[in-house]
């Protein structure tokens, strides 16, 4: 039990082995020399200060490192003392006949002594002196150390790339983190200035409508006591008893006296319509800008190159839509030419983050995806996603699957819609496909180092078949 908590507190936890040459850093824990220096190095390959793997205290400066002398002879002398193991079966005399033990037996694999040979359970078994046997164990175990330290070798370079890959993500994390942050701010910043000019906007109706009817009432209250007036001037004439005085008595009867309440009811109301109007043209304008913020740019408008398309591929005059015809549609032969139902894009995405949106048709078979130019044009393996130039989304029967270099993967997704949007980081290497569905779903993402520019590429198959 000493002997096995020795070996711990001698036990590098780097290589998990014995010190050799250990060194003692400033934080106080030890290492071996050659453990830490390969630690640093590496962290100095993705520029990171020099740090301590058991407490991760950090060094600006690569501090000095000086062999821990005490230590060293103290591993080095447990490596020098032979094992002592506990229990009659395990000591170095035969517990059947107490003799020592010199010999090893090849068929039981057990040390025995020689009356074991002569007399015992092993008479008969071949042999060997115990140095002879120790060496040819050793020799063995030295093979499989020359298998282990490689593949330990390299498992500490696969633990190092992933150590890589985890603070790369931790970086793009905080990245897309602040610029999430910052599109909802943009967002709020946006929303709260379309709200202030349509309260503005709301405000302003409301004050011209407001003194409009204003000087209306004023103007009718004033018509209202001149009516009054009237209204007693013939009530008086029409009691008075004498006759002459009720005819020479002038008056008149003004009809248009009454215009100013027709006025009123042809006043214009709050503009409920151009309000409502404004707030859409506001928010499409926010949406608008957000996609090119998300993405980088606008929605890639394509167009298809004729000189691609396979003889059965009909392209309408504008280039935007490809279906699958039952008649040759006599094109001129061109190298780039498909010999299959299948068509590219003119542009290509040499670099940089696009997308693009596709609709595709209810029934019959189509691919969508995206191909390099050297993809071959005839022949099965030139269909998009059956060759390692290309790659796609695949949908027949009311199925998706995703498909390259003839490796198929069925998505669990059940067709809901029938647009689709692309998305390609070309230097990221991600090829991401989505059903612009409600809400949007993503249904895969290929992941490949792009060596050719893309083109986006269309597969229609059955004459109902169509893609624009």
């Amino acid at each position: 039990m000493a002997s096995a908590e020795l070996r711990d507190e001698l036990t590098c936890s780097i290589c998990q082995d014995i010190y050799a040459d250990p060194v003692t850093l400033p934080c106080g824990h030890n290492f071996c020399r050659g453990c830490i220096r390969r630690h640093w190095d590496w962290q100095k390959s993705i520029e990171e200060d020099p740090s301590c793997p058991e407490c991760r205290q950090r060094y600006r400066i690569e501090p000095e490192l000086i062999t821990n002398e005490e230590l060293d002879n103290i591993a080095k002398k447990f490596l020098s003392i032979p094992p002592k193991h506990d229990g009659p079966d395990m000591s170095w005399n035969c517990p059947v006949h107490n003799e020592p033990l010199k010999y090893h037996c090849c068929e039981d694999e057990a040390c025995v002594c020689a009356s074991c040979c002569l007399f015992g359970d092993h008479k008969g078994h071949r042999v060997e002196l115990l140095s002879e046997a120790s060496e040819k164990k050793k020799e063995k175990l030295r093979k499989v150390l020359e298998k282990l330290s490689p593949e330990r070798e390299e498992t500490e370079r696969g633990a190092q790339r992933l150590q890589e890959r985890r603070r790369k993500l931790e970086e793009k994390s905080a990245i897309e983190t602040e610029r999430v942050t910052a599109l909802f701010r943009g967002i709020r910043e946006e929303l709260e200035a379309l709200e202030k000019r349509l309260l503005s906007d709301i405000s302003r109706q409301k004050e011209e409508l407001t003194l409009t009817l204003t000087e209306l009432i004023q103007q009718l209250e004033i018509k209202k006591d001149e009516l009054s007036r009237k209204i007693r001037h013939i009530e008086e004439l029409c009691n008075m008893a004498d006759p002459l005085t009720v005819l020479q008595e002038q008056w008149e009867s003004h009809g248009a006296d009454f215009c100013g309440a027709e006025e009123a009811d042809n006043v214009d109301d709050l503009d409920v319509g151009r309000i409502s109007e404004t707030l859409l043209t506001g928010l499409a304008g926010i949406v608008t800008g957000l996609k090119g913020r998300i993405y980088g740019q606008e929605a890639t408008e394509l167009v298809l190159d004729t000189n691609t398309a396979g003889s059965h591929v009909s392209v309408s005059g504008d280039g935007k839509s490809a279906s699958c015809s039952h008649t040759d549609q006599c094109y001129p032969q061109t190298p780039m030419r498909f010999q299959v139902p299948q068509v590219l894009s003119t542009r290509s995405f040499p670099s940089g983050r696009h997308y693009w949106e596709v609709e595709g048709s209810e029934s019959g078979s189509w691919k969508v995806g995206a191909a390099y130019p050297s993809i071959e044009r005839g022949g099965i393996e030139s269909w998009i996603g059956e060759n390692n130039k290309s790659w796609c989304l695949y949908r027949q029967r009311n199925n998706y699957s995703a498909r390259h270099y003839s490796k198929v993967t069925n998505l669990p997704h059940v067709p809901s819609c029938s647009k689709i949007r692309i998305s390609l980081d070309y230097e990221a290497g991600h090829l991401s496909f989505y059903e612009l569905s409600e809400p949007i779903r993503h249904l895969h993402t290929f992941t490949a180092s792009f060596t050719e520019p893309l083109h986006a590429a269309f597969w229609v198959w059955r004459h109902d078949a169509w893609m624009q």
